[in-house]
């Protein structure tokens, strides 16, 4: 396994790896490594020749408030995890690298940005899209793979490819869970053994909420409705939001779809915590 921390020598690289005909694929990462990852990265492995991941803990996505200078960066042990799941280069720039002089140009994105995860982080999805987008023109990849648990960042992501004719396919994987049920996040570890318990809530809701959605007798909005009930009567737990969207634009319909999302964000303690779950009709099955 390669490693580079300049965009010219992960761009020679990739070049060589293109030229003896091989299929790119990426996979972009704020490093802190956990299980979600690494099958990203295997996800990768079987369906590319040579697999890129970007660890970089991109500013331009944290608020001033949020928690930038504290984010985990284990780097030997995300080198560690890269090497045994089988990428070929971790490219791994500096703050300077990435961004090096004042930016005059950054992306916005629209309506699909500004609710949810965006009403709570106003500018969280310009970082994202515009150090995306910097990282699919610095390693050129044809697939790049995200996972389910960031289902707004996976939809954005997928609207950027298309509304900017980028020509990377993307993959989304679903969400890796702990034993108990709890999303896979780096930001876990900042979580007590209590709130840790508490935050089992999120995945038995959405989990009651998947059962719900597949009885013909409930309705979207009642289950949208319990899925936030469920939620506000739990003692540690501080919702954000809990709702049921469509899969691709997120917007609220009370029209029954095969196939619609529940998303919840909510506050333990000090961690702020993401999940879904995609919801079936009873004819479609789980």
């Amino acid at each position: 396994m390669q490693t580079a921390t300049t965009i010219a020598e992960t761009r020679r690289i990739v070049r060589d790896a293109r030229v003896a005909g091989k299929i790119v694929g990426c996979v972009p990462t704020m490093g802190a490594l956990h299980a979600g990852h690494v099958s990203l990265i295997e996800a990768a492995r079987r369906e590319c020749d040579f697999v890129v991941v970007t660890i970089f803990v991109n500013p331009t996505q944290f608020a001033p408030h949020e928690d930038l200078e504290k984010y985990p960066r284990p780097f030997k042990n995300d080198l560690e995890k890269c090497e045994a799941a089988g990428a070929d280069l971790v490219f791994h720039p500096s703050v300077d690298e990435m961004y090096p002089v004042e930016r005059q140009v950054n992306l916005h994105v629209g309506d699909l940005a500004s609710r949810w995860e965006g009403t709570s982080r106003p500018d969280h999805f310009d970082g994202v899209a515009t150090v995306v987008l910097k990282l699919f023109n610095i390693t050129l990849p044809d697939k790049a793979f995200f996972g389910a648990k960031d289902f707004q960042q996976q939809a954005i992501i997928r609207c950027l490819c298309r509304d900017l004719d980028v020509p990377v396919e993307i993959v989304t994987c679903p969400t890796v869970r702990e034993e108990s049920g709890l999303a896979m996040s780096s930001r876990n570890v900042y979580l007590s053994d209590t709130e840790r318990e508490t935050a089992l809530a999120i995945s038995r809701a959405l989990t009651n909420a998947r059962d719900r959605f597949q009885n013909p007798q409930s309705t979207v909005a009642e289950v949208r409705q319990q899925l936030r009930q469920d939620l506000e009567a739990v003692d540690g737990l501080e919702l954000d939001y809990a709702t049921v969207v469509e899969p691709v634009e997120l917007t609220e319909s009370d029209d029954e779809q095969p196939e619609m999302v529940a998303l919840v964000a909510a506050r333990v303690g000090k961690t702020r915590l993401i999940d879904n779950m995609l919801l079936h009709s009873s004819e479609q099955g789980s």
